[in-house]
């Protein structure tokens, strides 16, 4: 089998989990939203974060880690949807209930991406992903003679 065979695949894969889990979560998530219920939205939470192992199943059967254009995809997605969040609040367009589910996804989500880079590249090595810092290079040492 190629190459592209095993990318198309896991592409494929990827796209059916994030359709059927992802699509189920996202709608009980609306309907707690829209029903005041927080259990319902917290089952929502629940498929979401299902969706989420099975990717990184998915990533590690196939021996890759996420694409740039899906970790693209997750970010902006996540921004948007803290920016709608922290303005319905500020609005006064949320519910009391509506504001624990909105602060229960967020913590969930924050709390899976951190551990997500911890058990994938460990303490040290998450910490580099983000560190934006000029590496340094040593002086040479100076030899005697």
């Amino acid at each position: 089998m190629k190459q592209t065979d095993n990318t198309l695949e896991r592409s494929l894969l990827v796209f059916a989990v994030w359709a059927t889990i992802g699509s189920i979560g996202l709608l009980l998530i609306i309907e707690g939203f829209h029903s005041d219920s927080y259990l319902t939205a917290v089952a929502g939470v629940g498929c979401i974060i299902a969706a989420f192992v099975a990717h990184i199943v998915v990533n590690a059967v196939a021996g890759t880690g996420f694409s740039t254009g899906e970790t693209i995809l997750g970010l902006t997605s996540f921004g948007f949807l803290v920016l709608l969040f922290v303005f319905s609040v500020l609005l006064g367009q949320v519910s009391t209930v509506g504001f624990y589910i909105g602060l229960t996804l967020f913590v969930t989500l924050i709390c899976g991406f951190v551990i997500y880079l911890v058990t994938r590249h460990g303490l040290r090595g998450s910490f580099s992903k983000f560190h934006m810092g000029q590496t340094r290079e040593e002086p040479p040492i100076a030899v005697e003679r």
